[in-house]
Formats: structure tokens, sequence, C-alpha cells
């Protein structure tokens, strides 16, 4: 008896799509972020958790709504990726004495040693994922997307 071992080659998307430069965006942005849950989760965290404790380490984003409203997040969802944060002992919060009604996050040790292998991470999966770009063209394709970033996603723009 012999085993057929075929590999099965995903068909080709249409040629309409693939020409269209806002559908490879698109497409490669959800292969990105499931590469990126994958090695996030498998490193006990997500990307959530990144971009929280990077905005905390730039130093001036101490409150809850400051974070949610510089990351893009709803407020309620912040709430619970700091719950998870606090339980892993990377940031802690408390009550502004200045107005009870806020609450002050900071990183802790134990967060900063987190962020710097997070950063890591992150570092690996842009090299594998824009390994078959050189430097110039990986130089070139980043201009190009915060060129578009900065008119579509404010948040991107430099700091005036």
């Amino acid at each position: 008896m012999t085993i057929d071992l075929k590999v099965h080659k995903a068909p080709r998307l249409p040629a309409e799509l693939v020409d269209s430069t806002s559908f490879l965006l698109k497409r490669l942005g959800f292969s990105a972020k499931g590469r990126s849950m994958a090695a996030f989760e498998q490193a006990g965290h997500n990307p959530y958790h990144y971009a929280v404790l990077a905005a905390l380490d730039e130093g001036h984003r101490e409150t809850q709504a400051a974070i949610a409203d510089a990351l893009g997040y709803d407020r309620s969802q912040l709430v619970g990726i700091l719950d998870e944060l606090e339980e892993q002992h990377l940031i802690e919060r408390q009550r502004d004495k200045a107005d009870r009604r806020r609450h002050l996050v900071e990183l802790t040790p134990d967060g900063r040693k987190a962020l710097t292998k997070l950063r890591l991470l992150s570092k690996r999966l842009d090299d594998e994922f824009f390994a078959p770009l050189d430097d110039a063209e990986r130089d070139e394709l980043h201009r190009l997307l915060l060129k578009l970033a900065e008119r579509h996603e404010p948040r991107c723009a430099p700091l005036s």
C-alpha cells in the first residue's frame, strides 16, 4: 500500500485582489498579527502587554486614561490588560493622591525586565517577517508606511 503524501498548495488568490495594495496590506497585517500573537503567547504575554509596558517606559503616560488614549484602547479593555500585568507583578497601580478618581500606573523592576525580553521578541519577529527585504528596502518600506500612518493614524505623527 502506497501512501500519497502530496503537498497541498493553497490556491492563488484572484489577481484583482493581489493587485490591490490595500488588500496586500490587510493580508500581511493578518499574517503578522497571527505570528505575533502566537509568539507572545508562547512567551506568556500578548502584544497588548508589550504596548502598555512600552507606553509606561516612556514615563509620561502614568494614568490609566492616558495609556488608553495613547494606545487607542477602550478604557475598559485597558483595565483587563492592567489586571493581567499587575497579577504578573509587572506594574503597580495606586490611587492618585491629588485626584482619587484616577489610578497611577508604573513599571516594576520585573516589568522592566519583561519589557526588555518583549522588545527582543518583537525585533526577532520583525527580522523573520521582513527577511525577504534587504536593509535599504526595509528602511524604505518603513518610511512609506510611516508616511501613510501619519495621515491615517494621527498617533503615529511625529511630536511637534
